[in-house]
């Protein structure tokens, strides 16, 4: 078969979605991939996908600039006549929704969260429920990554198709192995990965990390991750003061995990998130807000400690309340965690899913042509 992916960029389609593009090429499936050319591509064509070059700007909201998308998208199936499309992230779901009702191709959508636009009531809500409305329509499947975005979906009449809840994009327990507690906790490192952006929670973090490093100075704030927003001046003073470290963005983010006590997520919403599914396999506890796509993620007081979002006295608390901890009692929860990642967020989930989905398509059609 031939198999179209549409994803907004190569870093989340490699970490994340690998092992299954590995398997469905290994299943003898021609696999292209559309997106824009970024230092992942090459890694991609490597794993033996065709890539298609895409222009896309993830934040944009230009009409002229998504009507060129839409029409990019029709074009692309037109030529490769792919039997099955699978989407990620919004404007893939939907402008690639779309091409693929108007070009009738089989197509399956993974939410992989609510994103900004669709988390308080305005403007930018309704035209994105109503452009969802339209691509997820004809949709074979809604993958959906946790209990929540199924349910606003739902409630907003846009998940009328066949729907299914996958572990998030799940974890390679493999490529993220369990590591060995840090020996001592007499200078504890928490580590926050993630892009330095507003909804991922920076200015909370960093606002917790000033006060908690008055009183603290054996503890250590370490960020990972893209600058995204305008945060880079506020991020220079914060290292300058030594309040925290920024490292940038880097490729190897587990050797970062395997050194630390713990890692931070103050984010306010996401589908699932995958660096608290990768530190918890690593035996590493997490420290996260309250809201979905994080809280399925650890156990309260087993593997993790939850806080409230945007409330910095909640984060302060919880970060106390680790540093407070006895050491043997970090070390469990982080075993804790890995268990937990093994028996419920395991990448194996996910892959298997789709292959199903993908297996029940392939005989419906084959039916159909009998």
């Amino acid at each position: 078969m031939k198999i179209l992916v549409l994803a907004n960029f190569g870093m989340g389609l490699y970490n994340f979605r690998k092992e299954l593009l590995e398997e469905l090429i290994s299943q003898s499936n021609e696999v292209f991939i559309s997106l824009p050319n970024d230092e992942y591509v090459p890694k991609l064509n490597n794993l033996g996908c065709k890539y298609v070059e895409t222009n896309l700007d993830r934040r944009g909201t230009n009409p002229i600039s998504d009507l060129k998308l839409l029409l990019h998208y029709i074009q692309i199936i037109k030529e490769i006549k792919p039997d099955i499309v699978l989407t990620y992230t919004i404007k893939p779901n939907v402008y690639g929704g779309l091409a693929c009702r108007i070009t009738q191709t089989r197509y399956i959508t993974n939410i992989t969260g609510l994103g900004t636009s669709l988390e308080t009531k305005s403007v930018i809500q309704r035209i994105t429920l109503l452009l969802y409305k339209v691509g997820l329509k004809d949709a074979s499947c809604i993958f959906f990554q946790n209990k929540t975005n199924l349910k606003f979906f739902r409630d907003h009449q846009i998940a009328k198709s066949k729907t299914r809840l996958v572990p998030g994009s799940g974890v390679n327990l493999n490529n993220h192995s369990f590591e060995d507690y840090p020996e001592n906790d007499k200078s504890i490192r928490f580590l926050f990965i993630g892009r330095m952006m507003k909804a991922k929670g920076i200015d909370e973090l960093l606002q917790a990390a000033k006060i908690v490093k008055e009183k603290n100075v054996n503890v250590h704030f370490e960020l990972i991750g893209s600058c995204e927003e305008d945060y880079q001046q506020r991020l220079n003073d914060f290292n300058e003061k030594g309040i925290i470290t920024y490292h940038g963005q880097q490729n190897d983010v587990h050797s970062f995990i395997k050194q630390s006590h713990a890692t931070i997520l103050p984010s306010y919403h996401e589908g699932t998130a995958n660096v608290l599914l990768e530190s918890a396999s690593a035996g590493r506890v997490v420290l996260a807000s309250r809201v979905p796509g994080c809280k399925e993620t650890f156990d309260e007081d087993i593997s993790g400690i939850g806080f409230d979002v945007q409330d910095v006295d909640s984060l302060v608390e919880a970060i106390i309340t680790f540093i407070n901890l006895p050491y043997e009692q970090k070390k469990a929860m982080g075993m804790a965690g890995r268990k937990k990642m093994e028996k419920e967020y395991d990448r194996q989930i996910v892959i298997n899913a789709y292959l199903d989905e993908i297996n029940q398509l392939v005989r419906r059609e084959r039916y159909e042509l009998v």
